[in-house]
């Protein structure tokens, strides 16, 4: 296990399974600009390294990510007469856009695994990976409308599109805290389990996707994106050209020689 400077971020590997925590407990791991610079980072890095075939992003201590620490410096509001209120696009900019698209367009496939409160900016983060595991203990909390702003780190796209529009403006709208459990209900993530249970379960779901042919998984992200934005037709043509490419790679002769010899497949693109 090795941790960044700081210990802002701790990075450990098993296998393929390359797990990233963000590590500010005492904070509930809310987001500083060095933290989001740590952990774009560390995603850029597992994006390069061939021998790494799924992330995991988790917190440390009781909170996944209280979400942005107010008090930072490019966001603190003025507490002086005087004092000129900060430009928070500058923030969104230069520091969570870049994080957000290197999130999406991952080449493996990423796992949230939630084990305590997902606020503001935490809780876009973890609804922006592809599959969310949270503890039951767990819960995610639209935190912008209390203090005056909109969703953001992707959260404006991401709510209406998995849970709908009406759902999707309640819980931005009232900021209300929504139970691990009943965001699994509405569809908001993957699955809620026992507390306990939550590091060794998204390690098993990692080790699962891991062994699959990830390029495949990482192109269909982008085809069910992509599909939101499309006609019916240019999805279907988006589906022959994605098949096209995939149908040259080496997991499609692998999967397909191993189901012709009934043998358990060996998939290596990535």
């Amino acid at each position: 296990m090795t941790a960044t400077s700081e210990a802002l971020l701790i990075t450990s590997q098993e296998g393929a399974v390359r797990t990233l925590t963000l590590n500010r407990p005492a904070a509930l791991n809310a987001f500083t600009t060095a933290l989001l610079v740590q952990l774009r980072e560390a995603l850029e890095a597992a994006a390069q390294d061939a021998g790494v075939r799924c992330v995991v992003i988790t917190g440390a201590g009781r909170g996944f990510s209280a979400g942005q620490d107010l008090s930072d410096a490019l966001i603190k509001p003025p507490m002086e007469p005087g004092e000129v209120p900060k430009d928070i696009g500058h923030l969104l900019d230069n520091y969570y856009i870049p994080l957000a698209l290197r999130l999406r367009s991952m080449p493996v496939p990423v796992i949230a695994a939630v084990n305590g409160v997902a606020a503001g900016a935490g809780a876009s983060l973890a609804l922006g990976c592809d599959l969310v595991l949270a503890a039951e203990g767990a819960s995610f909390i639209q935190a912008f409308s209390k203090i005056g702003l909109v969703p953001d780190c992707g959260g404006t796209w991401l709510l209406p599109r998995l849970v709908g529009r009406a759902k999707a403006l309640e819980l931005a709208l009232l900021g209300d805290k929504l139970p691990a459990a009943e965001a699994a209900r509405i569809g908001l993530i993957y699955r809620a389990l026992p507390d306990a249970e939550l590091a060794a379960e998204a390690q098993a779901l990692a080790q699962k996707l891991a062994a699959m042919p990830v390029k495949a998984i990482a192109a269909t992200r982008q085809a069910l994106d992509d599909a939101l934005l499309l006609d019916f037709e240019s999805a279907l043509k988006n589906e022959a050209l994605l098949q096209s490419r995939l149908g040259f790679a080496v997991d499609y002769q692998e999967g397909t020689r191993a189901f012709l010899e009934k043998r358990k497949p060996n998939f290596s693109d990535r």
